[in-house]
């Protein structure tokens, strides 16, 4: 059965479109993560199962859950699916995935067409809260702050920036108490500002049971080559909070299957306002964040962390491809490299200098010491964290400084940092052990000031020791 909802599966993803896929964020399932989402719920014997599938395309997650019923794990009286999919080309195909099963279990189900948010608000408007199981791969897209979707989730108290967690969020708020999610979806939920709300209510309303992390960021969805990172969870809905399952897998074969228990706190720090959720690949703590003595924040320390404040094309009437009279140095993360700052740089294809006037000057920061770190790496780097400092010997004598939006910089009240405590910061910033730490709540190669806000650092002393070592080796 799975064989030929998996070979309908290619054929329907072939032929679509990307430019159709990127429309509805429309990523089929593969059977294999099919089969291991489903097998994430718990066992169940007797009752009747109200489950929901909210982007079901042809079917291969609520199917994958129904073959797990006849296996006799999953063994309820009845199974009543509510399916939900927008795309009217592909719902005869989700329909005949689903009619196989009418004859081999207590089962029925219904095809629901139009928008998931338009009906789900509806029903909870009028109370409808009672699905026990939901299994998800919702679309992956954006959504614009003044948009409809947008207006309607406030209607619900969701304030969220994409339609896969408006989908998870609005799945949770459909489900009876003690019901069970399991989702697969873009892991950027974990860490980042726009995503606060939504953590919120994810953690307010349900207990986290399993997180399973892809090591490849490309295999989860390989068909349709999708780059994002993504993860799959299961939520208990309004359970207390135990211990949390962290399993790993290079690709969706599951060969490689490796899974540990860990601590919540291990997952959700109790001091982090922001609720960034870590998802620890390996039961050692000898990282940064759970070391005892690493424990400052950037508050603590004086030190405060920015975004590069020049945005080249608004600016763009003021760069210059080289200094020259009336001009300062712009820096770009392509000036940085391990052996220090390089500047000017005549083959970066960026300009090196910005004018230095009335326009410009609160973008502009003096010349100084400042540690700073790039916003992007790609994703074949192996690490996502890459500081440098900058030393004012490299800029003659500039009286300002600017950094270009892709740099984030550590500086104290926009002004520079002492040598020591610049050096200290990015021979800190450089560990293993830091790098290892973002990589728990954060699964995208951006790096981000607020992200770098949330880190916990080693006492000011303690860099400035650091970094006087540093100055030492870099000396001899």
């Amino acid at each position: 059965m799975i064989t030929a909802i998996e070979q309908a599966r290619r054929q329907v993803a072939s032929g679509t479109t990307a430019k159709k896929k990127a429309l509805l964020g429309q990523f089929f399932t593969p059977a294999s993560t099919a089969e291991f989402m489903a097998g994430l719920f718990p066992d169940a014997r007797g009752g009747t199962c109200h489950l929901l599938d909210a982007g079901a395309g042809i079917g291969s997650l609520s199917c994958a859950f129904l073959e797990r019923c006849l296996s006799g794990r999953l063994d309820f009286n009845h199974v009543q699916l509510t399916a939900f999919e927008c795309d009217e080309a592909i719902r005869p195909e989700l329909d005949r995935s689903l009619s196989r099963y009418r004859d081999k279990l207590g089962f029925s189900y219904e095809v629901v067409g139009g928008d998931f948010i338009e009906s789900a608000v509806n029903r909870m408007q009028f109370g409808q809260h009672g699905f026990t199981h939901a299994i998800l791969n919702p679309p992956y897209k954006k959504i614009s702050s003044n948009s409809r979707h947008r207006l309607l989730l406030r209607q619900a108290g969701i304030e969220t920036v994409n339609l896969y967690s408006a989908f998870v969020a609005l799945a949770l708020l459909l489900m009876a108490p003690g019901g069970q999610l399991v989702a697969i979806i873009p892991r950027s939920f974990c860490n980042g500002p726009y995503y606060r709300p939504f953590r919120n209510l994810l953690l307010e309303r349900a207990a986290i049971r399993h997180l399973h992390l892809f090591e490849s960021r490309t295999q989860a969805f390989k068909d349709d080559d999708v780059l994002q990172e993504n993860i799959i969870i299961r939520l208990e809905l309004g359970a207390p909070q135990g211990q949390v399952t962290i399993s790993t897998s290079t690709d969706d074969r599951f060969a490689d299957l490796c899974r540990h228990d860990y601590a919540f706190d291990r997952i959700v720090r109790a001091d982090d306002p922001q609720r960034f959720i870590h998802i620890p690949t390996a039961p050692g703590t000898g990282t940064s964040e759970w070391a005892p003595a690493i424990g400052c924040s950037l508050a603590d320390l004086g030190i405060s962390v920015s975004t590069g404040p020049v945005v080249d094309f608004r600016l763009k009437e003021h760069l210059r491809d080289s200094p020259g009279p009336g001009t300062v140095p712009l820096l770009y993360p392509g000036h940085f490299s391990r052996g220090g700052v390089v500047w000017p740089k005549v083959d970066l294809k960026k300009p090196n200098a910005i004018r230095r006037n009335g326009d410009t000057e609160k973008w502009l920061y003096p010349n100084g010491f400042y540690c700073v770190v790039r916003r992007f790496s790609s994703k074949e780097e192996n690490r996502r964290i890459v500081a440098s400092v900058v030393d004012p010997a490299a800029f003659s004598d500039a009286p300002m400084l600017g950094f270009e939006n892709h740099l984030n910089l550590f500086h104290e009240h926009k002004q520079s940092l002492t040598a020591a405590l610049a050096h200290g910061l990015a021979v800190f910033l450089n560990t293993t052990a830091v790098d290892e730490c973002f990589r728990r709540f954060s699964g995208h190669t951006q790096v981000n000031a607020t992200d770098l806000k949330q880190m916990k650092y080693p006492s000011r002393a303690e860099l400035i020791e650091m970094g006087d070592e540093q100055l030492r080796v870099l000396r001899t």
